[in-house]
């Protein structure tokens, strides 16, 4: 039998670009990944439309730009979504994640050097990058929506490892 691996997917800051968000949405369903951690900054209501089609699982939180997180987290709880708030711990894959925007740089190094998360998922930065702080993984996808870098990614994480890939779309 062969067995193959699922990988979490996680991207952050689509900023209104429906367009990006489905690609990342096709991109995740291809990769078949075992569910979805976005990172914030969303913006509008109208962009939950994108998420539409996602097969896998949706855990979110919201960024420092999002306009109507009412109507936002009413229309992700109808389409399932897990709407953490400004903040969420997660359970996924045997992995203790911690899902946040990350405005504050010293919030997320004293997150992880608390050794009590495997993950820090986050965004804010619209700079995509991966690197450990003891055991723990910090985790930028970078910007889905490809306007300020002017590259669209999103990462991929093996759970059994916690390697990051950084995907362009």
């Amino acid at each position: 039998m062969i067995l193959t691996r699922k990988y979490l997917g996680i991207m952050a800051d689509s900023h209104d670009n429906l367009e990006m968000i489905r690609k990342a949405v096709k991109f995740f369903n291809e990769k078949q990944v075992s569910a979805v951690l976005y990172a914030g900054d969303l913006v509008s209501p109208i962009n939950v439309k994108g998420f539409t089609e996602l097969e896998a699982p949706l855990h979110l939180v919201f960024g420092n730009n999002e306009g109507d997180r009412i109507t936002i987290k009413e229309w992700f709880v109808k389409q399932g979504a897990n709407v953490c708030g400004d903040f969420g711990t997660l359970d996924i894959e045997d992995l203790h994640i911690a899902l946040l925007h990350g405005i504050n740089e010293e919030e997320i190094e004293a997150l992880a050097a608390s050794g009590n998360f495997d993950l820090i998922v986050r965004g804010h930065t619209h700079q995509a990058g991966s690197h450990m702080i003891g055991n723990t993984r910090v985790i930028n996808p970078g910007e889905t929506a490809g306007v300020l870098t002017g590259k669209a990614t999103v990462a991929l994480v093996d759970p059994l490892t916690k390697e990051t890939e950084i995907i362009e779309l």
